[in-house]
């Protein structure tokens, strides 16, 4: 009898500590698949933050590279800085640019400015002016070119040129980033 009462007393605590153990280590897988579930949540929302960071930064680049892109176009308001241009450039290299004509095309799909232009001075001027309108960074073409010698001893170059253009009122869109 001596070691009956301390074996159910052991056998008891025993059982007891048991069903603690299985109660607790219930709880415990409970709350493990509660913390699954939330990491797998907070995962996709990083992933989806991620994203977001990526398309704001790709439509800030995209924002950027539309206004290099827009800058080789001229705007039916900007014509005047346009021609100013153009009259700069046979300056520096000896010319005179004289504008003829200005008009503007009723294409929506593709605006168009037409510019008629004489340019005056000597031979190597004429043509390097020539050279630097062609090339210069805008939508530009010379659709019809002659050159004749004046009265006066100066090569005339008469070209019609066409520009890409912009609507008036159109806008190059920007994005600022958060």
């Amino acid at each position: 009898m001596k070691f009956v009462i301390p074996f159910v007393i052991s056998v008891t605590l025993l059982t007891l500590a048991l069903t603690g153990y299985a109660s607790f280590r219930d709880v415990v897988a409970n709350k493990s698949v509660a913390v699954d579930s939330l990491s797998g949540e907070i995962q996709q929302r990083s992933d989806a933050t991620s994203r977001i960071v990526a398309a704001r930064s790709a439509l800030g680049e995209l924002a950027g590279n539309e206004t290099a892109v827009q800058n080789h176009f001229v705007s039916q308001a900007g014509v005047v800085h346009f021609i100013n241009d153009l009259q700069g450039r046979g300056s520096a290299l000896g010319t005179t640019v004289d504008i003829a004509s200005v008009a503007a095309t009723s294409d929506k799909q593709r605006p168009m400015l037409r510019l008629a232009i004489n340019i005056r001075g000597t031979f190597d001027a004429v043509l390097r002016t020539l050279g630097s309108i062609e090339y210069a960074p805008y939508d530009l073409s010379i659709t019809r070119l002659s050159l004749n010698l004046d009265v006066k001893g100066a090569w005339v170059a008469s070209a019609d040129l066409s520009v890409g253009s912009t609507p008036v009122g159109a806008a190059v869109a920007t994005t600022t980033s958060s």
